[in-house]
């Protein structure tokens, strides 16, 4: 029976003003996860309601087609954010008759109403491993679940996996230009796409093989210490006030010895010169110096020389491109803060597509948006610890082809009746994966100039299987 079914009633009405009283900002909790959709999921699953569906078995997959301009893989984050919403999925009585009061869902079926009022998610999943490389239609993941819950949880999937895997790749391939010495920070918080997004790409950075965060939030939260240096408004407020640009490094080093000095806001070289000055004179420690503009590769290699036995650590929009045309210019730097354009960019357009119902293969068969169907598989071909090339099978098929079996088979349960199959995995598992998984790609995939990605063939399974729906 429906919660409310006077919809112009004083108690709707006093329950939206209770659901705005109680988060007026738009600041996302756990219990808010399952309105964070969009419309249409809910009106076709009170569409699938009504017509009795609602209960059908379906598979759905999510994956990108192609691949982002100029990347020649993926690297698969977010499933742990994924699995907690799934976990957590279900819809309060105040967000029920919210719902109704909207008059959007005046003619939906009353069983509809009982559905959100009684559900959790009850499905399986499976996924790829957290930091392993993907290619074009390739599953991240798959939900198996009654039709009415796997349509719900569409949206949100898409947010998290499409987001924290643009990050996971960028840091990953930042990491693999910069090399395994170099220190590699996630600066982004100001610069992504919100406070929620900021905690996910500091989170997929650091899974990834970044080092550490300077969002103090994130790294409290994933049990790490944040890090950082000054900005540029310490050094002239305090100059400003004490005199000097020295003394401003004096009194920061007196709350925080040590610590790195940006030392780029008047003259580099005299700044470097006069803590070289303070070194040599036994005067003061210094873990680090950051370069936040100018030429960097001369800045460099100038302050290298005055300072040779501190690190050099560089910041201001770089990227994997311009790290990597600072060493091949020789640029002297130890580490790198990353920010606007680790957080941002061309984003990872991944989908999620029906491809099984009640058992029935069914694809999408309109023009450059089309759809394998059947639920799949993912079969790796590793040799000396290389990837030779992925085949995109039928999950029927590793039980029935010998050379199938030879490969390693990439997505997993992780998901069984809405629990979890396992508990989620340290950061420092995920980067070593990460690392590993980048690490096994030809070179010709990695390289940041026109890579190519790893060959992706077709079963013959399912090839078949694709032409017979298609004329079906």
């Amino acid at each position: 029976m429906s919660i409310v079914t006077d919809l112009n009633s004083p108690h709707v009405e006093n329950l939206q003003q209770q659901v705005k009283r109680d988060n007026p900002e738009l600041t996302i909790y756990p219990e808010d996860y399952s309105l964070l959709t969009d419309l249409y999921q809910l009106t076709m699953a009170a569409c699938y309601t009504g017509e009795g569906l609602d209960q059908r078995q379906a598979s759905f997959e999510l994956f990108a087609r192609k691949l982002p301009a100029g990347y020649g893989y993926l690297i698969a984050m977010g499933l742990a954010q994924a699995l907690d919403y799934l976990e957590q999925f279900r819809f309060t009585p105040e967000q029920i008759a919210a719902l109704q009061a909207t008059g959007i869902f005046t003619d939906a079926p009353e069983r509809f109403w009982s559905l959100l009022e009684e559900g959790r998610f009850t499905g399986d999943v499976w996924a790829v491993q957290e930091g392993t490389a993907i290619f074009p239609n390739e599953p991240l993941l798959r939900v198996e679940a009654p039709l009415w819950q796997a349509q719900l949880v569409e949206t949100y999937l898409l947010n998290t996996l499409n987001y924290q895997t643009l990050i996971a790749t960028r840091a990953a391939r930042l990491r693999d230009v910069a090399g395994p010495q170099a220190t590699l920070m996630e600066f982004g918080t100001r610069r992504a796409f919100g406070p929620q997004a900021s905690l996910w790409a500091a989170r997929a950075a650091l899974a990834a093989g970044l080092d550490a965060t300077s969002n103090v939030l994130a790294a409290l939260k994933l049990g790490r210490k944040p890090a950082g240096t000054m900005a540029h408004a310490l050094v002239m407020a305090l100059s400003a006030t004490s005199g000097s640009e020295g003394q401003a490094f004096t009194a920061f080093h007196h709350y925080f010895p040590g610590a790195p000095l940006l030392i780029d806001t008047y003259d580099t070289i005299a700044a470097a010169q006069e803590l070289a000055h303070r070194l040599q004179a036994g005067d003061m420690e210094l873990r680090g110096v950051r370069l936040d503009s100018g030429d960097l590769v001369k800045l460099s290699q100038e302050v290298r020389a005055i300072l040779p036995g501190v690190p050099i650590f560089a910041s201001g929009d770089l990227d994997e491109w311009e790290i990597g045309r600072l060493q091949a210019a020789g640029a002297k730097i130890d580490g790198y803060g990353l920010g606007t354009r680790l957080v941002t960019g061309t984003p990872v357009n991944g989908v999620y597509k029906l491809v099984e119902i009640d058992g029935v293969p069914v694809m999408k068969k309109s023009p450059d948006k089309g759809t394998y169907p059947g639920r799949k598989q993912i079969f790796r071909r590793l040799e000396g610890g290389q990837v030779h090339g992925d085949i995109l099978g039928l999950v029927t098929e590793g039980e029935t082809e010998k050379e199938l079996q030879s490969k390693i088979e990439l997505l997993q349960l992780v998901m069984k009746q809405g629990k979890r199959m396992l508990p989620a995995e340290p950061l420092e598992a995920i980067a070593q994966r990460t690392a590993a998984s980048v690490a096994s790609l030809p070179s010709e995939a990695r390289r940041l100039h026109d890579p190519v990605g790893v060959p992706v063939e077709l079963s013959a399974e399912l090839q078949m299987l694709t032409q017979q729906t298609r004329n079906s």
